[in-house]
């Protein structure tokens, strides 16, 4: 077998219209297919040079499949019966996550099924599954990192309790809005309350001010995913279709939390099935600064798991931090008083901020980034 190549990057093939041109040269040799409907390029097949190339979860002819095993291929076949595909070479879209909303109801779309079945597979501790958990979670990550190259995110914190309908949920939409039009990448948790508030309103970035305003008169009257996650969802799609072309955000949900249904408006989800993968890879992609919205134990520990690696970045400037809500963060949870003595000890206070509104957030993410 070949040696892997060390810029495979490059090299990897995550569509027809990719395969298609890399076999025009005649060689996939060291490719890595990933997910790929393959039973129409035989022919090519037969003719390309596969050494050392990696099929993974790519339907082929039987003929097709002897051929590149011969060549010294690595054939990894799609697996049966899955809700998922654990090879996937891109994000989840929303329709992707909520088909079948509409005919169904919640309950039979993939998301619910792919919940499901972690619920039933990790009871029973079965090797395979949780084998199939691990490909699919790297593969995610993988294509995350792909649609992040060279982009600025701002990673947006906050639960899953802000209902629609207050005065919370649309400053934190407002948020997500001024984040994207000052031409940051948005990424939150992927759920709903505030990180459904905040891809809404890096949805709406490009439409008028208005088109905001009345999504969240409408979102308002479905407020929460209880009792029904298919109103809820039926709610933010309806805004979709309303106002199509919205702006492009991340949404990065977890399985672990199966009451917690991904949101609609982030236009690239990258749903885990393990939380601490998830919860890692948030923080550590947000790489432009994260602003902390009023929240609980798990916004606590997120701040701290963020802070931990400014805390000894040695090789360039620490992420920016800014704290929503000062009588929050210094006297029901004091978490700010920790934080800045923290950031005394490693000279990152100017790299630190709290403020009293969410309608300060954006603007000072900016000035600490140095790009107001």
């Amino acid at each position: 077998m070949a040696p892997a190549n060390p810029h495979h990057r490059d090299q990897e093939v995550e569509s027809l219209d990719e395969f298609d041109h890399v076999v025009a040269g005649g060689s996939l040799a060291g490719h890595r297919v990933q997910s790929v409907d393959l039973t129409e390029r035989t022919h090519s097949l037969l003719r390309a040079d596969t050494t050392g190339a990696v099929f993974l979860g790519c339907l082929m002819q039987p003929d097709a499949a002897a051929k590149v095993r011969a060549d010294g291929a690595l054939v990894f076949p799609p697996v049966p019966d899955l809700p998922f595909d654990p090879y996937r070479g891109v994000l989840y879209s929303p329709g992707e996550l909520f088909e079948g909303l509409a005919t169904g109801g919640y309950d039979e779309t993939p998301d619910a099924r792919a919940y499901t079945w972690f619920q039933e597979t990790k009871a029973d501790g079965d090797i395979f599954a949780s084998m199939l958990r691990s490909i699919h979670d790297d593969a995610i990550s993988d294509a995350l990192d792909e649609l992040l190259v060279g982009a600025r995110v701002v990673g947006v914190m906050g639960g899953h309790a802000m209902a629609r309908g207050t005065d919370a949920y649309a400053g934190a939409a407002r948020l997500g809005q001024a984040l994207a039009r000052a031409g940051f990448s948005v990424a939150t948790g992927g759920g709903p309350g505030a990180m459904e508030a905040a891809n809404l309103g890096a949805y709406a970035a490009p439409h008028p001010d208005e088109m905001l305003c009345e999504a969240l008169e409408l979102l308002a009257k479905v407020p929460s995913f209880v009792p029904s996650v298919s109103d809820w969802a039926d709610a933010a799609f309806e805004i979709r279709s309303r106002w199509p072309g919205g702006g492009d955000s991340v949404g990065i949900p977890t399985w672990f939390y199966g009451h917690e249904p991904p949101n609609a408006f982030a236009g690239h989800i990258a749903k885990y099935f393990a939380n601490a993968t998830r919860e890692d890879g948030l923080l550590a992609r947000s790489n432009a600064g994260v602003i902390f919205l009023p929240g609980a134990a798990g916004t606590v520990q997120e701040i701290f798991d963020n802070a931990t690696p400014n805390y000894y970045e040695s090789r360039g400037e620490p992420t920016p931090m800014v704290l929503v809500d000062r009588a929050h963060w210094t006297e029901k949870l004091p978490t700010w008083p920790l934080l800045q003595s923290l950031a005394r000890e490693r000279a990152m206070e100017s790299r630190i901020a709290l403020v009293d509104t969410v309608d300060e957030a954006a603007e000072t993410l900016r000035r600490l980034s140095g790009t107001a």
